[in-house]
C-alpha cells in the first residue's frame, strides 16, 4: 500500500519539478540577467516598495519581481476572493508537507506504521502541495497578463525586447513560487 502510495506520488512531484524548470527556472537564468530601461515616470513602483530613490537600469528579473507584484495588488483590488483563494493555496503547500511530515515521524516512533509508510505520506502530501499550486497558478498569469498589457500600452520600457523579457520573468516568478517550499529548496 505504502509502496504504491510512494509511486504514484512521484508522478505529479516530478511533473511540478520539470514544469517549475522549464517556465521558470530556465526563463530566469536565460532572461533575467539581461539589463533592461525603464522611464521612471511611467513605471511605478511595487505596492511593498519603501525606497526612495528607484533605478531605471536593472535586471529582467527584478522588473519582472516587480511587475508580478503590481498584478497581485490589481488583482487583490479587482477580485479578492480569487486572489484570497490563490494565497490560501500557496499557504497549503507551506504548512501541509512539513507537518505530514512531522506526523509521519511521530508514527514510525510509535511503531504505528513503518518507515516506507512515513516516507510515503511526506510525498503524498508533498505530491496534492504541488498539484494544488500548479492548478492554482492560471488566475494569477492571467493578471499578470492584463498588467503586462497595461505596460505595454503606457510603454513603460522604451525597447519592446526589455519589455518582453520583463514579462517573461513576471510569468517565471509566478511558476517558481508555484510549488511548496520544499520542493523549492531540493531543486535550488
Amino acid at each position: 500500500m505504502f509502496r504504491l502510495l510512494l509511486f504514484l506520488s512521484l508522478f505529479p512531484i516530478v511533473i511540478a519539478l520539470l514544469a517549475r524548470w522549464w517556465f521558470g527556472v530556465r526563463v530566469l537564468a536565460g532572461d533575467g540577467k539581461r539589463p533592461c530601461r525603464c522611464d521612471l515616470q511611467r513605471w511605478l513602483p511595487s505596492p511593498d516598495d519603501s525606497a526612495i530613490v528607484h533605478r531605471a537600469e536593472n535586471s529582467a528579473a527584478e522588473f519582472g519581481r516587480q511587475l508580478r507584484l503590481k498584478a497581485l495588488a490589481e488583482w487583490r483590488k479587482q477580485d479578492p476572493k480569487s486572489a484570497a483563494a490563490r494565497e490560501g493555496s500557496r499557504r497549503f503547500g507551506l504548512a501541509v508537507p512539513p507537518l505530514s511530515g512531522v506526523v509521519a515521524v511521530f508514527a514510525v516512533l510509535v511503531a504505528k506504521i513503518p518507515f516506507i509508510g512515513a516516507i510515503a505520506i511526506l510525498f503524498a502530501a508533498t505530491a496534492i502541495s504541488a498539484m494544488i499550486g500548479l492548478l492554482s497558478l492560471p488566475p494569477e498569469l492571467r493578471a499578470i497578463a492584463r498588467v503586462a498589457n497595461k505596460a505595454r500600452e503606457q510603454k513603460n520600457f522604451p525597447n519592446r525586447d526589455d519589455e518582453d523579457a520583463v514579462v517573461r520573468c513576471a510569468i517565471a516568478h509566478a511558476w517558481d513560487l508555484s510549488l511548496p517550499p520544499i520542493l523549492r529548496w531540493i531543486h535550488k
